[in-house]
């Protein structure tokens, strides 16, 4: 069983491409969860790496237009199959029976996103040993200033098995993102063009202002501090 703090420890002042490296070497059961800019940018560095490059994404049902042809885009440029994932049916209707389309105005965005992306993302992560995201330090005021390039998820872990999660671009910001994707001419969703910076599903996700943080786009009507999905809720319970 490999040594996670020991390999957090000689990862950790490493670049993006040598810790995605290192987490292709240690774990062949292994997918890149993609979504946004920061997921290409691993993608584009993981097609270089291994011929067995496994992808999936959540389709909420609730996506931008834009979203949608983002995937597609990023299927065909990479030339790769995506695994996308749908939340239960029956779930998602008898919350829209119950509650209507836009309950999480009013209750808060958690059980909407339970249904529609945490529980779909929770089976797909029982059939994985590790998982790759985009997750960066800066992208968020107070949830994920600590995010380590490696570390065992104890939110998704199932009975008695251990899941690892790698988070490579954790000391990247938002501009070495964009500059590498840019300089891989790597496809981007159109939203970005429009003030849209961190890109959610579309009834809670809006542009941002000049001088506002990205995540502020999100949820808007909600604690500032406290803006995830329940994808890495360990960002959360980590404070308490």
């Amino acid at each position: 069983m490999t040594d996670i703090d020991a390999l957090r420890a000689e990862l950790e002042g490493q670049s993006p491409r040598a810790i995605l490296k290192a987490a292709l070497q240690h774990y062949d059961n292994l997918a890149i969860s993609f979504s946004g800019a920061e997921d290409v940018a691993l993608i584009e560095m993981a097609h270089k790496l291994t011929s067995n490059l496994r992808v999936f994404t959540l389709d909420t049902g609730r996506l931008h237009p834009e979203t949608y042809e983002f995937i597609d885009k990023v299927r065909e440029h990479y030339r790769i199959d995506i695994d996308i994932l749908f939340p239960d049916a029956a779930e998602v209707q008898a919350l829209v029976s119950k509650k209507g389309l836009f309950s999480f105005y009013q209750d808060g965005h958690s059980e909407c996103c339970g249904i529609r992306k945490v529980a779909p993302l929770k089976r797909k992560l029982s059939t994985l040993d590790a998982w790759v995201t985009g997750q960066r330090k800066d992208q968020s005021p107070g949830t994920r200033n600590d995010v380590p390039v490696v570390q065992v998820d104890t939110t998704f872990d199932g009975a008695g098995e251990r899941l690892i999660k790698f988070n490579p671009l954790a000391n990247w910001t938002s501009k070495e993102v964009w500059d590498y994707l840019r300089m891989a001419e790597a496809p981007y969703n159109r939203l970005h063009e429009q003030g849209f910076v961190s890109i959610g599903c579309q009834p809670c996700t809006r542009p941002v202002l000049p001088g506002q943080h990205e995540r502020e786009g999100r949820w808007w009507w909600e604690e500032a501090t406290h803006k995830e999905c329940g994808l890495h809720a360990g960002n959360l319970i980590a404070r308490g």
